[in-house]
């Protein structure tokens, strides 16, 4: 009985068979993914597809007929688009495989049916490569950065890092010595991940009787280049008021 997660994904790849224009190019660089303990593949003709805002890796579909993964249960082709599962010791991923259109001669695994992704000999963190045409910059800013809500100061500062990320909002991390009352940050259960940043955890936000879920976070163990918000705090500028120098964003 097929998932909401497997449906998902055949749906999402069926909808991208459709489309005549798909954003794609080459990677250059070195592919390769574990499965079930074997590599499947080992390619250098690994290209970006830009489903919705990240790129995704599409393989080779000669690269994995030529590994010692299996194709089977495949759907019947939908507008190029064949649904199936990929097999490999013991271990099974959902697969889309295109026929014809722009994406002929490439296939889309499942992330989280593999093992282990490697790019050159750099293991993958998350679910999404990076974007080649977005950046990361940490800025120290001595600026005075004030968090405050429903009228009550959370936290302040003037030993922060800037984090500029290519269209999207700049971003201020505070030192967790900048938090006036701790007991107003409750842990979460919630984990997110960014390729550009690593993987985020949580803090809920209670003042009073309000409470904001998941209006903070922070990175235990960053990607180097993030390596300056290591354990820094940083609040969604949408639920709480950050001022900077005295002025509201």
């Amino acid at each position: 009985m097929p998932t909401a997660e497997d449906l998902l994904f055949a749906e999402n790849a069926q909808a991208l068979g459709t489309k005549i224009h798909i954003r794609h190019e080459p990677s250059n660089r070195r592919l390769r993914a574990l499965m079930g303990g074997k590599w499947i593949f080992d390619s250098l003709e690994v290209e970006y597809v830009w489903e919705e805002e990240y790129p995704v890796y599409y393989v080779p579909l000669k690269a994995l007929i030529q590994g010692p993964a299996e194709i089977s249960q495949q759907s019947t082709s939908f507008r190029g688009c064949r649904i199936g599962q990929l097999k490999c010791n013991g271990k099974t991923a959902n697969i889309a495989t295109f026929e014809e259109g722009p994406l002929k001669g490439l296939a889309r695994i499942a992330h989280d049916g593999v093992d282990s992704w490697y790019a050159e000999d750099e293991k993958l963190l998350g679910p999404y490569p990076k974007d080649p045409y977005k950046r990361i910059e940490c800025l120290i800013s001595s600026s005075e950065v004030r968090i405050e809500l429903d009228g009550i100061i959370v936290a302040s500062s003037t030993s922060n890092i800037l984090l500029l990320e290519t269209r999207r909002q700049p971003r201020y991390y505070l030192s967790p010595t900048s938090i006036f009352n701790w007991d107003m940050l409750i842990p979460s259960s919630t984990s997110t991940f960014c390729p550009y940043k690593g993987k985020a955890s949580y803090y809920h936000l209670k003042v009073g009787e309000r409470e904001i879920r998941d209006a903070v976070w922070y990175y235990e163990y960053p990607v180097p280049e993030s390596a300056q918000i290591q354990n820094r705090l940083c609040f969604f500028n949408e639920e709480v008021k950050i001022f900077i120098n005295g002025k509201q964003q």
